[in-house]
């Protein structure tokens, strides 16, 4: 067994077990992926201050999101296709959430479905749902998260088009995937996750296939994803999707003061300060960059969550003296799964537990609910005067 020490260790043992298209799909940004690598390397740039001689016993990492008690601030994003990363993989992932303490969001575009994941877990999990057209089968899916007992929603705004992503598609990337010769050959040298796959009926996208109208088989759904995402979505749209749920919401891709001063009108519980991983605008500024500006302008009004880049408990630091309430993972728990399965998620979120436990304590801090802007050296011009 490796020794795992950081998440680029699992990141590398992922990429040497999970087939090509699939390892793309996780390591990827739109066009030039500018946005991608910025999204980690910016974090490069905020340094910490170092404090000593201050008493560092009894640090304390648990917090709350959305009045949710968590282990650590630190959730599970939802990532699409988890279950062609590792066999069930989003069972995998929500059950390592679960035992962790922290939050597991369920991707509307899981291949496990949301009644799969609830029969396999025992305490409520959040689900993400896309701004689709269709409202039968919107107002069907927020039905079934109640029937689930998930415990929020989280809507994703920033998919009404798909940005483009080189990778994907000079791969093929489709689930199941399509057998090609490259493909198969690419399968046949991942034996473990191959004998995963075999042994699991759950290979296309649970939550669609057999509920969406039109949608009977894996063979229509192409059609139906291409026609599906709602170019006309506006904030009166989210609100009709506000009144389908009653219960905690929030509203992930938000990137601009403007558009978080209307999730706030539109009665969101907590927004996520995301660019969907740099998949969506290449060249659109780094979340870690969009994050002060909007905690600034909103924050003591709804409650400030962040997303994309976080490859480590530093991250998870610096984004939380920046002043989000709350943070995700989504390659780092991707790369965990792909490479060890449900054992791998939990590595991961330890892995990050204990680099934000270290460097907390090293910066004089023993509190994570106490970590403020004192912490960091951030540089001048960092999150302002863009033109």
């Amino acid at each position: 067994m490796p020794v795992i020490t950081n998440i680029e260790d699992l990141r590398q043992i992922y990429r040497r077990r999970v087939p090509k298209m699939f390892f793309d799909y996780a390591e990827s940004g739109s066009w030039t992926e500018q946005t991608f690598r910025e999204n980690v390397s910016d974090f490069a740039q905020i340094r910490l201050r170092q404090r000593v001689a201050i008493d560092m016993t009894g640090r304390n990492l648990a917090s709350r999101m959305i009045g949710q008690d968590v282990a650590i601030p630190v959730g599970l994003a939802p990532v699409g296709l988890t279950g062609m990363q590792h066999a069930d993989g989003e069972i995998k992932a929500a059950r390592a959430a679960e035992r962790f303490g922290v939050p597991f969001t369920l991707s509307t575009m899981s291949i496990c479905s949301i009644e799969d994941v609830a029969e396999h877990t025992e305490k409520p999990f959040w689900f993400q749902v896309y701004t689709l057209r269709d409202d039968d089968f919107m107002q069907r899916l927020f039905d079934r998260a109640k029937a689930a007992k998930c415990s929020a929603v989280m809507i994703t705004v920033d998919l009404q088009m798909m940005g483009q992503r080189h990778k994907d598609l000079k791969n093929g990337l489709s689930a199941p995937p399509r057998l090609t010769v490259k493909s198969v050959a690419d399968m046949m040298t991942r034996v473990h996750w191959g004998l995963g796959m075999l042994g699991t009926k759950r290979r296309f996208f649970g939550n669609i296939v057999g509920h969406a109208r039109g949608v009977a088989d894996p063979s229509s759904l192409a059609a139906w994803t291409a026609q599906a995402f709602d170019q006309a979505l506006d904030w009166d749209r989210i609100r009709q999707f506000r009144r389908m749920w009653d219960g905690p919401l929030i509203i992930k891709g938000i990137m601009d003061v403007r558009d978080a001063e209307e999730a706030l009108n539109v009665g969101a519980d907590a927004i996520i300060v995301s660019n969907h991983g740099g998949r969506q605008l290449d060249g659109a500024l780094s979340s870690i960059r969009a994050l002060p500006e909007i905690v600034e302008a909103v924050g003591a009004r709804i409650e400030v969550h962040f997303d994309s880049g976080i490859r480590s408990g530093q991250d998870v630091l610096k984004a939380l003296a920046l002043g989000a309430k709350g943070t995700y993972i989504g390659r780092a728990f991707t790369y965990g799964l792909g490479a060890m399965g449900e054992a791998g998620v939990t590595r991961a979120l330890e892995v990050i537990a204990s680099e934000l436990d270290t460097t907390m304590g090293l910066c004089g801090r023993r509190d994570v609910r106490d970590l403020d802007r004192d912490v960091l050296l951030v540089p001048r011009g960092f999150a302002g005067d863009w033109a």
